[in-house]
């Protein structure tokens, strides 16, 4: 019997904000399959996908003579992606539960592997990076997103610092090297020299890495925190062991901290990604 994974808590949650997420990432997601060079009957692996989304944008590219296999640790989200994609009319997306740090599909030619926002949540990325470089066909490409340094992310630092506040956790600080990018954390691959050496290190060529602005645009503060608190799974962890009441009292902290980005056209909160890229040889 398949395990459920502590992601299957917020598979729902991320599912049920597709259409913002969608809108959130467009523009960092065609960037992405550019870098991979998806194109027209192409066999693709999408690393992490979450519920999927990515996985449509892949599967519209390839055709119907392509192939997306999307990989998950998460029955329940990966369930969702199959959903999702039948849904879509698109059966040429399988679907495979795995671990990106173990994926086993060594010598499996694909032509190309891309991770959207998925790959900084692994404890050995190096790992990750050596299974999907094990996965691709000579020349096969890799590309990614990553989230950016804390320092780019103001959105995410209010959060995370909130919540530990009211979880009782030590404070963390921008002056400590390492604070926030704790391995297998949110921003944990932000360093775009860390990211370079990586792939490097997991026998990729050609290796490119650069920042891409993806502001998050939504009606209000609230819309963020609704979207966090049913989808951001490090959150939902930090404050589970509060009272209810307690947890209230975190989120509507972080709404009125996170007002500080509101506009006369909405909330618009700051993002910065990592796009990396890299050639099989």
């Amino acid at each position: 019997m398949v395990q459920a994974h502590p992601w299957d808590k917020a598979a729902a949650g991320w599912n049920s904000h597709a259409v913002a997420i969608r809108t959130w990432l467009r523009g960092a997601t065609q960037a992405m399959l550019d870098a991979a060079q998806v194109q027209a009957g192409a066999r693709v692996l999408d690393i992490a996908a979450g519920a999927g989304d990515q996985s449509l944008d892949i599967a519209q590219r390839v055709g119907q003579h392509g192939l997306v296999l999307a990989t998950d640790i998460s029955p329940g989200i990966l369930a969702l992606a199959k959903a999702n994609a039948m849904a879509a009319g698109y059966p040429q997306v399988n679907t495979q539960l795995a671990d990106a740090q173990s994926l086993g599909l060594a010598g499996a030619n694909f032509d190309a592997a891309v991770s959207r926002l998925g790959l900084m949540f692994c404890r050995e990325p190096q790992r990750a990076f050596q299974q999907a470089h094990a996965a691709l066909k000579p020349n096969g490409r890799l590309a990614a997103l990553v989230f950016a340094q804390p320092q780019h992310n103001p959105c995410l630092v209010i959060s995370i610092a909130t919540a530990r506040k009211h979880a009782g956790l030590p404070p963390l600080s921008l002056d400590r090297p390492g604070d926030y990018c704790e391995p297998g954390s949110l921003m944990s691959l932000g360093q775009p020299a860390l990211l370079a050496s990586l792939l490097a290190d997991a026998g990729f060529v050609d290796v490119k890495v650069g920042p891409v602005a993806a502001p998050f645009g939504l009606p209000s503060a609230q819309h963020y925190i609704d979207f966090l608190r049913s989808a951001a799974s490090p959150l939902m962890v930090m404050l589970a062991q509060l009272s209810v009441p307690a947890q209230q009292a975190a989120w509507d902290d972080m709404v009125e901290q996170l007002s500080q980005f509101n506009t006369s056209d909405g909330w618009v909160g700051p993002n910065e990604l990592l796009l990396c890229s890299a050639r099989a040889p």
